[in-house]
């Protein structure tokens, strides 16, 4: 029987953290769905198209991570794909408790739901999606945090990153 799990988040932008935890969830599921929430509650840089796209970019020759996305509530989806493990990541305390409370509530609504957490790699842990945003937004360069795909797209959504971060200035940025 086929291991497979789902890692639901909202990927705005996808970061190298993201990316190595799907690659570390590899070693312990046969296959991974990496789904693109919808928030309606996020105000989000990239559409869910974007960020679809992103991914199956990043992933493209890996047959093992099959892209999804999906708009209603995280048990409802796992119940159409029939997969019952949620995948999901945690950088410090303040992650877990959150997501300790949403495993609990998955689990409230529908039984069958286990959640399994994977520590966030230390080279990680301190990056996120909100951060790479504001970062980038101010021009502050974020390459070395994120796949090569969403540094080009960061560089068409932000004018003053692309401007900064160009080819003639990165050496002065990254004080180098």
């Amino acid at each position: 029987m086929e291991r497979l799990a789902v890692y639901p988040g909202s990927f705005d932008p996808v970061t190298n953290g993201h990316v190595d935890l799907i690659n570390r969830a590899l070693n312990l599921f046969d296959k991974l769905i990496v789904t693109v929430a919808l928030n309606p509650l996020k105000t989000h840089l990239f559409t869910m198209e974007e960020r679809v796209e992103i991914i199956r970019e990043i992933f493209k020759d890996n047959p093992r991570v099959i892209i999804d996305s999906f708009d209603c509530l995280l048990v409802e989806y796992l119940d159409k794909r029939n997969v019952h493990v949620v995948v999901r990541g945690l950088r410090a305390v303040l992650d877990f408790e959150y997501e300790y409370q949403m495993a609990l509530m998955n689990r409230k609504l529908d039984r069958n739901i286990e959640s399994v957490f994977l520590m966030t790699s230390y080279r990680w842990f301190y990056i996120s999606s909100k951060i790479i945003k504001e970062v980038a937004s101010m021009g502050g360069s974020v390459k070395d945090l994120v796949p090569d795909v969403v540094d080009r797209k960061l560089k068409e959504k932000f004018p003053k990153y692309r401007e900064l971060n160009s080819k003639n200035t990165s050496k002065k940025l990254n004080g180098r």
